[in-house]
Formats: C-alpha cells, sequence, structure tokens
C-alpha cells in the first residue's frame, strides 16, 4: 500500500552508516573473518562531515525532514540510540564518535550554571559527550553474523564452485594478471578480490608512488570485479538465505526501534547503527531495492547511510520510506523504493520481512549450525533432527 500524503515532520529516523576510510583490512575468503584496521584522518573527517549532513537533514527546522520535537543545539541523550560493532580495531567505534560531533557539535549552548554562580562550560568549547554502546564480537553476532557461521562458509564454497563465478573469474583473468605486479604478497585468485581491491584502494590513496605508477582503470577494473563478488556473497536467492545474513540479525533492532517511535511514551528520535558494509548489501537485495536501483548493488563508500525515515500520513498509519546517500559521492539523499514503493507502512515493511529474521544467540547458532564458537555451546540441537538445517535458506 502506498501513500503520498503525510503529516508535517518526521516522527523518527533510523540511521545505518558506514565507517569512515581505515588502514588496510584482511577478510579470508573462505570464512570473511578479518583483521584489525584503524580509522584515519580521513576517515574521521568523511564522518564528521556525515554528521553535519545529517544535522543539516534532520535537526534542521527548516528542513522537510525535520524530525518533530528533536533537541536541535543540545543533544538530549533521551533521544539518541547509538549502537556501533566494537571488533576489528577501532575503525567502527570511532566512526560512531566522529559523526556524532558533526550531528551534535560543540556548543558554549551546553555550558550550565552551578550553585554558587559559577559558569562551565565542557571542553573543546561545549563538546558533547553522547554514549555509543559498543558491541563486541563475542557478546552477540547481531552486527558481525557472517562470523564464525558454518552455514554461510558452505555458502560460500558454493559461489566458488558456481558456474558465475568460474565464468566471471575467466573474464578476470587477463586483468588479475596485469595487475600482479601492483599487490605486493596479495594473491590474485579471484577469490581473493575483495582484498586485492582493498589493497589496491589504500595503496592508491596512501601510497604517492603506487598513485602515480598505477595505471589508469585499474582501480575502477578492481573496484568493479569486487563489486560483483560483494553482491553475490552477501545476497541470496531467497530472503531468508545464509548469504542474506548481515541484514537479517539486524532487522530485528530496526523493528523494535521503529515501532517504540510510534508510541507515544517513547523519547528516541534517532536510532543510529554504525555498521561496515555488508548489511548495505544485504538490506537493498532483500528489499527489492536493487530492481529500480541496481547500480546500489555493490559495496557501498565510506561514510555512507541508509536512512529509515517514520513518518505518519493522514489516515493516521505509520509509514517507512528509505533513503541512501552514497558516501561522499552523493551530495543529498537519493529515494529508493522498498518493494516497488516509496514508502510503505510500518506493518507492511514488518510483515514483509520478519519471517527472515534472525532474532536472538539463539537463533542465530540454529540458523548456522554453530555449537561451539559465539557462546553457542550452551544450546544443543543434535538431539533433535527436525532442526536440523531449518530456516537457515541453505539446502545444501
Amino acid at each position: 500500500m502506498v501513500n503520498t500524503t503525510t503529516t508535517a515532520g518526521l516522527i523518527g529516523v533510523v540511521l545505518l552508516a558506514r565507517h569512515g576510510d581505515r588502514t588496510g583490512y584482511y577478510q579470508e575468503p573462505t570464512t570473511y573473518n578479518s583483521t584489525q584496521a584503524y580509522i584515519t584522518p580521513l576517515g574521521e573527517q568523511q564522518e564528521f562531515e556525515l554528521g553535519s549532513f545529517l544535522r543539516n537533514t534532520y535537526l534542521n527546522p527548516d528542513s522537510p525532514s525535520f524530525i518533530q520535537n528533536v533537541s536541535t543545539d543540545v543533544v538530549n541523550v533521551d533521544q539518541l540510540t547509538v549502537r556501533a560493532d566494537a571488533g576489528g580495531g577501532n575503525v567502527i567505534l570511532n566512526s560512531a564518535y566522529a559523526l556524532l560531533q558533526g550531528l551534535y557539535p560543540s556548543t558554549k549552548k551546553s555550558e550550565m550554571t552551578l550553585a554558587n554562580g559559577t559558569t562551565v562550560l565542557p571542553p573543546l568549547g561545549g563538546y558533547q559527550y553522547v554514549p555509543v554502546e559498543s558491541l563486541e564480537f563475542w557478546q552477540s553476532p547481531s552486527l558481525t553474523s557472517w562470523m564464525e557461521c558454518e552455514y554461510f562458509q558452505y555458502h560460500l564454497a558454493r559461489i566458488y564452485v558456481s558456474s558465475a563465478f568460474i565464468n566471471m573469474s575467466t573474464t578476470a583473468a587477463p586483468f588479475l594478471t596485469a595487475l600482479k605486479p601492483y599487490l605486493g604478497s596479495v594473491s590474485n585468485n579471484f577469490t581473493n578480490m575483495w582484498n586485492i581491491y582493498d589493497h589496491v584502494n589504500v595503496q592508491y590513496t596512501y601510497n604517492k608512488t603506487y598513485y602515480e605508477t598505477l595505471p589508469p582503470t585499474f582501480l575502477q577494473q578492481a573496484r568493479y570485479y569486487s563489486d560483483w563478488l560483494q553482491r553475490n556473497v552477501f545476497t541470496d536467492s531467497v530472503q531468508n538465505g545464509i548469504g542474506q545474513i548481515p541484514i537479517r540479525t539486524l532487522l530485528p533492532e530496526i523493528f523494535w526501534a521503529l515501532g517504540n517511535m510510534t508510541k507515544t511514551s517513547n523519547q528516541v528520535k534517532m536510532n543510529i547503527q554504525e555498521i561496515d558494509y555488508k548489511p548495505f548489501i544485504s538490506l537493498f537485495n532483500v528489499t527489492n531495492a536493487t530492481l529500480t536501483d541496481p547500480e546500489i548493488a555493490g559495496t557501498v563508500n565510506y561514510a555512507s547511510v541508509v536512512a529509515l525515515e517514520l513518518s505518519q500520513n493522514s489516515q493516521g498509519q505509520h509509514e517507512v520510506s528509505m533513503k541512501f546517500k552514497n558516501g561522499t559521492q552523493d551530495s543529498q539523499f537519493r529515494q529508493l523504493k522498498m518493494f516497488g514503493n516509496t514508502s510503505i507502512t510500518l506493518d507492511s515493511f514488518i510483515h514483509q520481512l520478519f519471517w527472515t529474521t534472525i532474532n536472538s544467540t539463539n537463533n542465530w547458532c540454529f540458523s548456522c549450525n554453530q555449537t561451539v564458537h559465539r557462546g553457542c555451546s550452551v544450546f544443543n540441537y543434535s538431539n533433535d533432527p527436525f532442526l536440523y538445517g531449518y530456516g537457515t535458506g541453505y539446502t545444501g
């Protein structure tokens, strides 16, 4: 159901933000377990600029996307929920802090007067400290659900022997041979395509000699092949397929946040999830957004953001609209379609995706056939053959 008439202003928004530029980062092609990476000054600036953009979009009373009754200058921490993946170095967590500096910058309005009449301004000209929930790898699979997931590893293995992969690998072979002198110790096997692109991109950004000698189009070609691979790795042929797992574990938080925003007792206006690139690919696929905007199907740029905006139409129904800004490449949001519509009711949004969700560690262990790691040792499915593989999308 599509509704075009909405009341003025937004009720709230859920934001999925990718981290900023970082140091080199390796992902094992057979598992996608990863090494640590650290945010760079460029990445901090990208996130700060993203926060400033979001401030102008949602905290500016003159903006058509202004959030009703939100605190605009001095942060009200009860109106803001922020969560960030804390694993793999500091890049994602520190990206959240940099974004918040742009969203609620230092202000002298944050000063306070003590009982004795002394006026106190927070450090750094009124820096505003916003709480961020840091989610460690061992605490919950919510933001890193592909890691240590046995069925996901089976999914990868099937991709690497598929005819589509073999054909694309053959197509890419001449390029990868020509690229080999620029890869150092990085393997030029097509299964390693994400790491190949990451190496080229990091070196091209920070190594002056590399920047001056890398042949034209090599960076773009590496990105093209990497995007193709990531699109296949983090999507699936069915909505509840294991390839979609990055968004399947994040959807419960999205549903919970949007649902709470409809309640009169709720104070939260913005829910921010600072993440890496994988959930974006899965989200665009499960919502069919790539059918009308196929160019968004690959890896999103650093400091990209998806906004799930909540509003209320003239009939009193709550609606959700999805917008996307692809890093610094885009100066403004672009409207995306979910299931063919620019906005759908919140009930419809939840109804079409709720059945795909993985909403607990127990459910994740079962969906991944994991019985040892990430807290799964306390659960035991071995005595119930009916449960084995059920609901995971894995059919091999």
